[in-house]
């Protein structure tokens, strides 16, 4: 024995020895600082080895070296439709198709389903936890040829609620995972309901851009008939052309901004838009309950501010719990075959025991101190999270509310406006037909009107984005777009 331990000594030296360099052997003493300088390169490459092999890498092989499988990405479910051949589709519908289908929303309910499964397995800790194996002998020996079954048990008997705070730990982040879908469901709404707000306000502009310059065209054609019966200078159908390309370019203009956000709408709803008329009915701004104030237990991410307080709070709890004992009972039994079994020294023998077992961590370097402190912090960083969103929840209902007045106040001085450019016109083309008045006063008045229309539109446009951002921010989007109690892949959108 003691031969062969010597004979596998002195191989391991001598395979040693044949990574030496040769210079290494020309001196009789080996300076180690000059064996570790001539070894080292051996088995690694210098910065600048490396820098000239990622010069000469070709990164177009990224693609191809690179392990993504395009397979996994599925496309959106266009079939899944609420609405099938209807064309007016009201803004509430809209929102709860866009929920059933985007999958940032089949994401969130993955995320939050298995995060309930991880209070299950925090749950297991009460249970009994069985496990065996079989082993073979010391292959060294003359036990080698044997093998030893075995199977234990395990129970815990008490803890002092270590097992309890790793359950309220898995449950507060599993609310937390539910008041992030709550939170994404409020963003899809709130996507989904502005997109069609600034789709109808588009439409409306794309047809007072229509209505101009059907006015226009009106009077480039007076322009030019004056012009030719010589009651006007050659100058007023030039300046009323350069007016009516101006009002043409604008109209391509709205156009184009029309065409992204129905595509943004398309992409949000997975399914052909094109042909659909949008509705906002009355029963939308009753909804949004705009002079209520909001219940902040409602508010998706109060939720989850809460959330995460109470699961630093039961982190905490378990740390400072780590210190104490955990008593189990314990059973085991194994089996030998084809030798001796360790436990009783008996040849192919079996052996049982049932014993009380307690556990305690007693010193871990100041780990449980830490980790008590990290809790802590986390706690008070919650707390702060809870009160920041608390204050940009009452700042963005003040503004809200504020925008909205502000809007409507403003909407009946644009009406006012509109009637006196209207009047404005009528005087001015009679006048123009007089020669009192020029083509530019005449072009101008035209504008005016479209303008003021433009400003009605846009000021009613603005408070109805004005309550969709007021509904994301008091969490009552689930209430508004009848979202509440609607099962979606298995899973309600529900506080």
């Amino acid at each position: 024995m003691y031969c062969t331990k010597r004979k596998k000594l002195i191989k391991k030296r001598m395979l040693c020895l044949l990574f030496l360099p040769l210079n290494a052997w020309a001196t009789s003493v080996v300076n180690l600082d000059d064996l570790k300088n001539q070894i080292h390169p051996i088995f690694t490459s210098s910065p600048n080895d490396r820098d000239q092999q990622f010069e000469k890498s070709n990164l177009s092989n990224f693609k191809e070296n690179h392990p993504f499988d395009a397979k996994l990405i599925t496309a959106p479910n266009t079939s899944v439709s609420l609405f099938g051949t209807t064309n007016s589709i009201n803004i509430m519908d809209a929102v709860q198709q866009a929920v059933l289908t985007h999958p940032d929303i089949q994401q969130q309910i993955a995320n939050f389903a298995a995060q309930n499964e991880n209070i299950a397995v925090a749950r297991s800790g009460y249970f009994p936890q069985f496990s065996g194996g079989i082993n073979t002998g010391d292959m060294t020996t003359g036990e080698r040829g044997r093998q030893l079954i075995s199977f234990s048990a395990t129970q815990m008997l008490y803890d002092f609620g270590k097992v309890k705070s790793s359950v309220d730990i898995q449950t507060a982040r599993s609310w937390g995972a539910e008041s992030q879908l709550l939170i994404t469901v409020e963003d899809l709404s709130q996507q989904v309901a502005s997109t069609i707000v600034n789709i109808k306000r588009l439409q409306e502009m794309v047809r007072i851009a229509e209505q101009q310059i059907i006015g226009i065209q009106h009077i480039v054609e007076i322009t030019k008939l004056r012009a030719r019966a010589g009651l006007s200078s050659q100058a007023d159908p030039v300046q009323a052309q350069s007016y009516l390309e101006s009002a043409q370019a604008n109209l391509i203009v709205q156009n184009s901004l029309l065409i992204q956000y129905q595509l943004q709408l398309q992409n949000l709803m997975s399914f052909d838009i094109r042909q659909k008329n949008w509705v906002i009915p009355d029963s939308f701004v009753v909804r949004s309950a705009l002079y209520v104030d909001p219940e902040m237990n409602h508010i998706p991410k109060m939720l989850q501010a809460h959330a995460e307080i109470l699961a630093a709070q039961a982190q905490k709890f378990q740390a400072k719990l780590s210190r104490y004992p955990t008593l189990n009972v314990k059973g085991s039994m194994s089996q030998a075959v084809n030798g001796r079994n360790p436990n009783n020294n008996e040849d192919n023998g079996f052996y049982s025991s049932i014993m009380l077992e307690a556990n305690s961590n007693f010193f871990q370097g100041g780990a449980i101190a830490a980790q008590t402190r990290s809790a802590s912090y986390a706690e008070q960083a919650a707390r702060a999270k809870l009160n920041s969103v608390h204050l940009d929840t009452l700042d963005q209902i003040r503004i809200s509310r504020e925008q909205i007045a502000h809007k409507q106040e403003q909407m009946k001085v644009l009406l006012a406006r509109q009637r006196t450019t209207i009047k404005t016109k009528e005087l001015y083309q009679e006048q123009y037909k007089l020669g009192t008045r020029s083509a530019l006063d005449l072009l101008n008045a035209e504008q005016s009107i479209h303008m003021a229309t433009s400003d009605i539109e846009n000021a009613r446009y603005d408070i109805y984005n004005s309550l969709v951002q007021y509904i994301a921010a008091t969490g009552r989007g689930r209430e508004v777009y009848g979202l509440e109690q609607k099962n979606y892949l298995g899973n309600e959108i529900k506080p």
